[in-house]
């Protein structure tokens, strides 16, 4: 007779399931991702810190708040897929304008 661990004690996701290995994959695709949308962020909030009256028109300062607000807004969306739910620090981090902020409807400073 062979007597056999009970189902409890196994382990439900052991590395030869190939489980491990796609959420390794999905988690690494995350933290990339989350990794773009920070440098997307970081060029255009500095795109609309660079603009100046004197060489740009109102029109492109539109422009550049509006490329800065959609990539903040991709970046907010992306840390929220990976857990991170607290914005506080990314606004200080990363010195989001509240004119940014704003058209997100943030109220979080």
């Amino acid at each position: 007779m062979t007597v056999r661990p009970p189902q409890s004690l196994r382990q439900p996701f052991s590395v030869e399931s190939g489980f491990n290995v796609l959420e390794y994959e999905l988690r690494a695709e995350r933290a990339n991702s989350l990794g773009r949308s920070g440098l997307k962020a970081e060029a255009a909030l500095a795109e609309l810190k660079n603009w100046d009256v004197a060489r740009h028109g109102q029109d492109d300062r539109d422009a550049r708040l509006r490329k800065a607000a959609d990539a903040v807004w991709d970046l907010f969306v992306q840390r929220e897929i990976c857990g991170l739910r607290n914005s506080r620090d990314v606004i200080q981090r990363y010195g989001i304008p509240d004119e940014v902020l704003v058209r997100l409807g943030s109220t979080q400073k």
